[in-house]
């Protein structure tokens, strides 16, 4: 017996407002660098966004054209300090694949309009 699927409506289209806050910061590392010879971006974001989200965000904020995205739930390192336990928050990080001759230059940020 299978059971029928309701197909859920669009979400609309997040406010410039709601774009700046799901795109934290860009994620620069070493493996971030690796994967950037395949036209893939790294990026940390909200917690909550999903990837419809990220991929409207990234293609309005930095006018190019997004083919993927995947993402990945960080939990927080537990660290000691003082001999005190402490966590680090939980975060997430999103690889954004672009358009063959699409790039992004993450050291020059969003321009002010």
């Amino acid at each position: 017996m299978s059971r029928a699927r309701r197909i859920r409506p669009a979400a609309p289209a997040p406010s410039e407002g709601e774009m700046l806050r799901i795109i934290r910061a860009p994620h620069i590392t070493e493996k971030a660098t690796l994967v950037s010879e395949h036209n893939q971006v790294t990026f940390k974001v909200a917690i909550d966004a999903t990837k419809p989200a990220i991929a409207a965000a990234i293609e309005h904020l930095f006018k190019v054209k997004v083919t993927k995205v995947n993402t990945v739930r960080m939990d927080g390192k537990v660290k000691r300090f003082k001999g005190i336990m402490g966590q680090r928050a939980d975060w997430k990080k999103a690889v954004v694949t672009l358009a063959e001759g699409e790039s992004i230059d993450v050291t020059t940020g969003i321009s002010a309009r």
